[in-house]
């Protein structure tokens, strides 16, 4: 189901006679629900998984990801540890293995990743022989593998993030807790299971109980965050080398830089990287902040609580257009977070309000941006059940200006016909007679064509009121 979000520019009326012309855009973005996870009684559970934690695109196209919770075992009962599901970009949904709490672990937190021998890993954090957490693997069709349990102490224990394959081949991740001083770690893991503790937290300058996910910057290193320590016990920003040589960048205050971090970062084209905080802020609602790799921060926005949302959990994507796209997981229009978009410079657009109901709220996981420009996520609540959903962000640009002269007997209409961002976007003339709900849009019967790079249609002035948008096919 698509709900458009309708953004409409207006030119100024001209008055031809007794007609009045107007013109309109097209919608600016189209949400679609492609899953809702559902309560089934039999598995007194949601058998597919609940609550999903974020999504890759596989080599193949479809999406890949976890739940938190839910799923069911051979014999139909529910589980309740989570699950691995594939999804297409059109919404089948293919459940792939449900965790039972074993050795396999139970409740993974994190996005898989796709490692380059074509599997995908992931962690939980629970389960395993301790029931303290697990890194597996598991292939396109569902065979998994327990590559490692957590034992609490120098390796760590309950990772809430997920894994980064580094350029060597390992795949690198941190603990929430756990170390020598049970405040996290950070790790690095073959892929045949030999895992490394690379560096434990002590909850001073270098912070404490990381929940995200690395980023390898440009340089080699690993870049991430802790929810906790620092010098104000407010959050890190830290890098830390292949062989565990970790450096504090910055401490978060509280003020208008943040506070609580608890999401990746993503290294921008400009070579900086680019986060959220969850708290601190103007308004103590969160921020979003750029931060260069040695640690000047500089604070792009801070929410306020309106359309905008407020305290965003998850990280950021930089998607083609270059800006940066993000959710939070309060604030909007009914105050179930929003989707938004930031550029460089701290410009924020509000895209989307969460509506609850059928099509979620709560997104705690970053979006991902398809193969075809559409961006991709999750949400942990919403529908009758409440077990979370999958959505599409479908973004269509402002339309080009469409200007109107008269001329004589006649009204002429024209409008680019190539533009940035709309190379492959054919537009149509439309015209209804009121705009009355639902207003009825026709087809222009006078075909444009063009002259001087612009397309130009000529109507003669009949002395009805006309209104007119170009509508994208």
């Amino acid at each position: 189901m698509k709900t458009p979000l309708v953004h409409s520019f207006l030119m100024p009326a001209l008055v031809a006679g007794l007609g009045l012309l107007l013109a309109t855009s097209a919608p600016a973005q189209i949400f679609t629900n492609l899953y809702a996870f559902q309560y089934s009684a039999q598995a007194m559970g949601s058998p597919n998984g609940g609550q999903p934690s974020g999504l890759v695109q596989g080599s193949d196209g479809n999406f890949y990801g976890t739940t938190e919770t839910g799923g069911q075992d051979n014999l139909g009962f529910g589980t309740d540890s989570g699950s691995v599901f594939k999804i297409s970009a059109n919404g089948a949904l293919t459940t792939l293995y449900s965790f039972t709490g074993t050795n396999d672990g139970a409740y993974p937190f994190a996005a898989l990743v796709q490692g380059r021998d074509g599997n995908f890993y992931g962690t939980t954090y629970g389960g395993g022989t301790n029931n303290l957490g697990t890194v597996f693997k598991i292939s396109v069709n569902g065979a998994l593998t327990s590559l490692y349990s957590f034992t609490g102490t120098n390796d760590g224990a309950n990772p809430y993030a997920g894994l980064v394959q580094g350029r060597d081949g390992n795949f690198y991740g941190t603990t929430y807790g756990g170390g020598t001083n049970n405040l996290g770690t950070v790790f690095k893991i073959s892929t045949n299971g030999v895992l490394t503790s690379l560096y434990s937290f002590t909850g001073t300058n270098d912070g404490a109980n990381p929940y995200s996910v690395l980023v390898q910057g440009s340089d080699g290193n690993f870049y991430g965050t802790t929810h906790g320590g620092g010098t104000n016990n407010l959050g890190t920003v830290f890098k830390i080398s292949t062989n565990g040589a970790l450096a504090s960048l910055y401490s978060f205050t509280g003020g208008n830089d943040g506070a609580f971090p608890n999401a990746e970062l993503a290294q921008g084209n400009d070579g900086n990287f680019y986060g959220t905080t969850y708290g601190g802020g103007t308004n103590n609602l969160g921020t979003v902040f750029k931060i260069s790799a040695n640690g000047v921060l500089v604070s792009l926005y801070s929410f306020i609580g309106a359309n905008d949302g407020a305290n965003p959990e998850a990280g950021l994507v930089q998607g083609r257009d270059g800006n940066f796209y993000g959710t939070t997981t309060t604030g909007g229009t009914n105050n179930l977070s929003t989707l938004f978009k930031i550029s460089t410079n701290g410009t924020l657009t509000s895209l989307c309000s969460f509506q609850g109901g059928y099509y979620g709220e709560k997104p705690y996981a970053a979006l991902v941006q398809g193969r075809d420009g559409n961006f991709y996520g999750t949400t942990t609540g919403g529908y009758t059940s409440g077990y979370g959903n999958i959505f599409r962000l479908t973004l269509v640009p402002e339309p080009p200006e469409l200007t109107m002269i008269v001329y004589g007997a006649n009204v002429i209409l024209t409008w680019p016909t190539n533009f940035t961002g709309f190379n492959a976007t054919t537009f149509i003339l439309e015209f209804a007679t009121n705009l009355a709900s639902p207003a009825v849009w026709q087809t222009n019967s006078a075909a444009p064509f063009v002259i001087g790079g612009q397309n130009e249609v000529i109507n003669p002035i009949t002395g009805i009121q006309m209104f007119f948008r170009l509508f994208s096919q």
